[in-house]
């Protein structure tokens, strides 16, 4: 049984994007070379933007809380952080953590040894909405809150402050020494959002308080309102804002279902919303139409950019067929990649190529195709693979499983067969192909033409396959269904179950109640950090349970753990990537999650809007978001 995991806001970002459906891919240090797909937002200079005016910007639901590191937080959430608090850090265009001089003078290491110590100079100029500065107070408060060290604050997180030792002044009052009792070298990932002291100097603060309201913001924008009856969060302009003055008089954050979203734009009732391919497809309906109804349709701009986040096809090894590692690497090596990558992104007009890596994406500095160590789309190798694990045909005559003398002594995969943790992770490091047997091999136990499915003690391999089922999951379904075919020709049925999608995570993903379960994952600029948890090895709770974190498919391994420790504490940038690229590799080896494409990310707006839409990785600037002169 698994004990419950602890929530993290990776797991929000995931439920939403399994719900939607998609990592661009390629080789190189930097990423440079594989297909990418730039921020597209109409970026349009801001004497050109119009001064005032609302912005309506539909998100997926009312925020649950305005504090981002509560287990509840969600997407909207962020999207109120992001322009009402502090970001020391934002990223450009290819996830990269830039400085924001809006907050910042500066932000460096300044000490290796014997601890690792970081400096912050504020800028003179940021102030609380209060009117009282950013400060050292501010900085310590939210270090103790999510520390983890009080566990009177209900925190969802504490990557990275867990190893902060000391928070103090340094020369005058725009100064903060941060000292680490452990090297961090994701540093930059800490203090943003940052909440002012009264959000985070108590328990009740934190847990209640922040719930409902901010008592001071540092934005371009500030908290005004919220109703709970219309589902709507108003943002107004911050008249102590120090920065690029907000060009817009107010930001309305409505909640509005995805399929009636186009019908509000279409009305005026909105002006940006993220909309997925059914709505694409209407919009481009009504671009062939003639008629006065398809007018305002045709008027709206679809703006598309890859996401920062990947689909995956998730293999639960912790029990069943799939705990075998061989039988993992078969199900891998029997899908095309490719194939489904084009069929999902090629029709909207995207790089269609599949992600190499885990934990990169296109385009990100130290993205490296590690997808070798696994091995592309070859059936043979596939049913090779099954054999060796005791997958048999089952022949005409007294239906007994074809050549399957040793059935007996290789029943349950990688308890003892040594494929998991030895032989994949040889193969990783030597950057060949895991598990895979010789290409005669394969030939000899090849299934006939029309390939029936495989048995191991009369048993016949059968896989359930798990989806969300929701409006906008059309996609979603008809990439199982591929899948599933590719699965056929090798001899393992795939059988779809469509659950309700406030179901699909909680009662059958996090569960472990699954074989084959497509659902994504954000990718992050510190992946030694974020990642981390997705990819740990499940260990034993004192229960006698098994704690996951959020690694669902249960497949992990001791080095994997090591190497993204060893990352998370390295301060030279370029050994830290290397001990990524190599834990990516491990990751492809085990064969627990198999990256299928980059989600598209397709956003509709109004005529007139700029500096918003698809912004990719790139973190959005509120205040030059507005309506063109």
């Amino acid at each position: 049984m698994r004990a419950p995991a602890p929530t993290a806001l990776l797991l929000t970002a995931a439920l939403l994007a399994g719900l939607t459906g998609l990592t661009a891919c390629g080789g190189g240090d930097d990423g440079s070379a594989a297909p990418t797909a730039p921020p597209d937002i109409a970026a349009t200079p801001r004497d050109q933007v119009r001064e005032g005016g609302t912005v309506r910007w539909a998100v997926d639901s009312a925020p649950a809380t305005l504090n981002a590191f509560q287990a509840d937080s969600d997407a909207t959430t962020d999207r109120i952080a992001a322009a009402v608090l502090p970001a020391l850090f934002t990223l450009d265009r290819a996830g990269r953590p830039q400085r924001n001089p809006d907050y910042l003078r500066s932000a460096e290491v300044v000490r290796h040894e014997p601890a690792q110590v970081v400096v912050y100079r504020l800028n003179p100029e940021a102030v609380w909405s209060d009117g009282r500065p950013l400060g050292v107070a501010d900085f310590r408060a939210q270090w103790q809150a999510l520390n983890g060290r009080d566990r009177a604050f209900w925190t969802a997180r504490n990557a990275g402050y867990d190893r902060v030792a000391r928070v103090e002044p340094g020369r005058d009052a725009h100064e903060i020494r941060v000292t680490f009792g452990t090297p961090y070298a994701d540093w930059r990932s800490l203090f943003t959002p940052l909440y002012p002291r009264s959000a985070m100097g108590g328990a009740d603060a934190f847990n209640d308080v922040t719930r409902r309201t901010l008592k001071a913001t540092a934005g371009p924008f500030t908290l005004r309102a919220r109703d709970a009856r219309k589902r709507t969060v108003t943002l107004v302009r911050d008249p102590r804002w120090w920065g690029d003055r907000a060009r817009l008089d107010r930001l309305v954050l409505t909640a509005v279902p995805r399929e009636r979203r186009v019908a509000a734009l279409a009305g005026g009732k909105l002006d940006i919303a993220g909309i997925g391919r059914p709505e694409v497809e209407d919009i481009r309906t009504s671009v062939e139409r003639r008629d006065a109804s398809a007018a305002a349709l045709r008027r709206i701009d679809v703006r598309r950019s890859l996401a920062p986040a990947y689909t995956q096809l998730a293999l639960n090894g912790a029990e069943g067929p799939l705990a075998d590692a061989r039988v993992r690497r078969a199900v891998a090596r029997a899908i095309d990649r490719s194939a489904l990558a084009e069929s999902v992104l090629k029709p909207l007009e995207l790089p269609a190529a599949p992600p190499g890596s885990h934990l990169r994406l296109a385009g990100q500095p130290g993205y490296e195709d590690n997808s070798s160590a696994l091995g592309g789309r070859d059936p043979a190798a596939a049913q090779a693979m099954l054999a060796d694990a005791g997958w048999r045909t089952i022949t005409a005559a007294g239906n007994k499983d074809a050549g399957n003398k040793d059935e007996g002594k290789r029943d349950n995969g990688p308890a003892g067969d040594g494929t998991d943790e030895e032989t994949g992770e040889r193969a990783a490091e030597k950057g060949g192909t895991a598990g895979e047997r010789p290409a005669e091999k394969a030939g000899e136990r090849a299934l006939p033409g029309n390939a029936h499915v495989l048995h191991k003690g009369g048993v016949p391999l059968t896989l359930e396959f798990v989806l969300p089922k929701e409006r906008g999951t059309g996609q979603l379904r008809a990439v199982a269904e591929r899948i599933t075919q590719m699965l056929t020709a090798v001899g393992i049925r795939a059988e779809i179950e469509e659950v309700a999608g406030e179901k699909f995570f909680r009662e059958h993903v996090a569960s472990g109640d699954f074989d084959l379960a497509l659902y994504s994952w954000p990718a992050t600029a510190f992946p030694a950090t974020d990642a981390r948890p997705v990819f740990a090895k499940p260990r034993p709770a004192p229960d006698g349970s098994l704690t996951v974190e959020q690694n669902y498919t249960g497949v992990g391994t001791d080095r994997i753990d090591q190497l993204f420790e060893q990352a998370a504490a390295e301060l030279d940038e370029s050994v830290a990537r290397e001990l990524m690229s190599r834990a990516d590799a491990r990751i492809w080896a085990a064969a627990g999650a198999i990256p299928l494409y980059q989600r598209p990310e397709l956003v509709a707006v109004r005529p007139g809007v700029v500096n918003a839409g698809a912004f990719g990785f790139a973190t959005p600037r509120y205040q030059d978001v507005g309506f063109r002169r």
